[in-house]
């Protein structure tokens, strides 16, 4: 496994991350806790040492589940990275940053997490309705207090971390990014780089559909809602994805490898890429198979063939 220095922090974190979202068991469909300890400890014993987790993700079950699983890991604990100001209600998700709504969260979260400190604590998303001064304001004293390490935010822009960065250190930020969604490297990615930010990649996969495993476009069973985020499932952009795919398939082929080893190594290049990518998994045989094959790199030739497919195909969707 390979690590990275994340931002300006003293954490050296591994560049495949660990994903929780499906192990809060609202989003992606029945899981089952056991299970998930499993791949928790078996991502782990791989050498992934960065676990994200958020109270959003089945209104604090992911925590827990995370939390069960770090009790009962030996030695070096892997650094967590949860979040705050997203909570999970009946009718969906709702952003709040309210002082005292963050004061109460960073306590829910440490006490489910069974941990003493957060290694790193992230902005989940943007609140209109809060100034986000009171909120950077509340979080510092959070920060004096010892209950987190370092700061991070997700789904921020450039405009948005530089009114961070007047009160806290940013170490990292979160975007959405896959070979499927590509958006921020004409701006964030670049901003990350000038001001020595790191960067966690969410949906690497993109729900699953860069595993290359769905042949067919698959109809989900009840409580599995990816569709809803990840719009590369929709009956227009079926086709166009189907495509890619075949060039990654290709690859993965000829090298004897899986598509989403092609699919994540793609996220990690060098130069290019994000500091970790973080993957899901739902049990111990993905945990292992996300963790392993980050010893080999793309080469100038492929990358090219990869450019040339996402242009001709989804790139021009």
């Amino acid at each position: 496994m390979e690590y990275r220095k994340l931002g300006t922090s003293d954490l050296r974190v591994s560049v495949v991350g660990l994903g929780t979202w499906a192990i809060g068991g609202d989003f992606f469909g029945a899981v089952d806790d056991a299970e998930s300890i499993r791949a928790i400890q078996a991502a782990v014993d791989e050498g992934i040492n960065l676990i994200d987790t958020a109270p959003a993700y089945g209104a604090g079950h992911s925590e827990e589940v995370v939390g069960k699983a770090l009790a009962e890991i030996r030695g070096t604990k892997p650094a967590v990275a949860t979040k705050v100001g997203v909570l999970r209600t009946k009718g969906g998700f709702e952003r709040n940053l309210k002082p005292e709504s963050v004061r109460q969260e960073v306590d829910d979260s440490l006490r489910r997490l069974g941990v003493d400190v957060i290694d790193l604590y992230q902005i989940h998303w943007p609140d209109p309705n809060t100034p986000l001064e009171e909120t950077l304001a509340e979080l510092k004293r959070i920060h004096e207090a010892g209950k987190f390490r370092h700061l991070g935010v997700s789904n921020f822009s450039p405009e948005q971390i530089d009114e961070c960065l007047k009160v806290l250190p940013v170490v990292s930020v979160q975007p959405h990014y896959s070979l499927l969604e590509r958006a921020i490297e004409s701006d964030l990615l670049p901003y990350c780089r000038r001001q020595s930010i790191g960067s966690l990649g969410y949906g690497s996969f993109a729900g699953g559909i860069l595993t290359g495993k769905f042949r067919e476009r698959p109809h989900f069973e009840e409580g599995d809602e990816r569709d809803k985020f990840y719009r590369w499932f929709s009956e227009e952009t079926w086709d166009t994805v189907q495509q890619l795919l075949d060039v990654l398939r290709e690859i993965a082929s000829a090298r004897e490898v899986s598509v989403a080893e092609v699919a994540r190594n793609w996220a990690i290049r060098e130069n290019g890429g994000v500091t970790v990518a973080l993957v899901g998994a739902k049990n111990e045989k993905q945990a292992r198979a996300n963790a392993r094959g980050t010893e080999w790199t793309l080469t100038g030739e492929e990358l090219d063939r990869i450019e040339r497919a996402h242009a001709e195909t989804v790139g021009s969707a």
